[in-house]
């Protein structure tokens, strides 16, 4: 039976971009399969009395500084194009609804390329409405029909959803991963990720 890693996924975060880029070689030599789940950072935040880093260590001095050193270290690590996104941070709610809506029509793996090339590579305000539909059509996807179905209850449901589940399974931020019932946190844990599926294989 095929391992599964699970991806807690928000675009808001560059640490979720970076993990991204950074997983498919375990991928590779695990044999592993990734299920992408769609959650809020905002609203994982605000259910745990959490902050992003930028803002919760703002006032310790060097400590925001180190941890963009430790992300130009990862970039350069794993050959990684990436650039903060200028409007940083950018608010995710209409880009994940649609991301939901993306997945119920198969066409995931488009949608995410789309969605973390312009947030991270590209510096795309994509809570600006317009900017988002011309992203998702330029990606050969149906940008007004994706922007309608995210503003479905259906679709907002399942976003609150997987976010309260996430909340649940003790999910404090993003990325997270599940692999069986064990939790990792952070781009940084991606050995242990890989450890973790070569034991469950063994």
């Amino acid at each position: 039976m095929q391992p599964t890693i699970e991806f807690l996924f928000d675009f808001a975060s560059p640490n979720v971009y970076l993990a991204y880029r950074a997983l498919p070689p375990i991928l590779k030599r695990t044999g592993a399969r990734v299920e992408i789940i769609p959650c809020l950072l905002g609203g994982i935040f605000k259910a745990t009395n959490n902050r992003s880093p930028i803002v919760a260590f703002a006032e310790v001095k060097g400590k925001v500084g180190y941890e963009m050193l430790e992300i130009r270290r990862f970039v350069d690590k794993h050959k990684i194009n990436f650039r903060m996104n200028p409007h940083f941070p950018v608010n995710s709610l209409t880009l994940m609804r649609a991301f939901v809506a993306a997945q119920d029509a198969g066409e995931e793996a488009d949608f995410i390329e789309m969605g973390l090339k312009g947030m991270w590579e590209d510096g795309l305000k994509l809570d600006d409405p317009d900017v988002l539909k011309q992203a998702i059509d330029a990606a050969g996807l149906d940008g007004a029909g994706l922007l309608a179905a995210a503003q479905t209850d259906r679709v907002k449901t399942k976003l609150a959803d997987n976010t309260a589940a996430a909340v649940a399974r003790g999910v404090f931020g993003l990325p997270t991963f599940f692999v069986g019932s064990e939790m990792f946190w952070g781009k940084e844990r991606l050995p242990q990720v890989e450890e973790a599926v070569l034991a469950l294989a063994a």
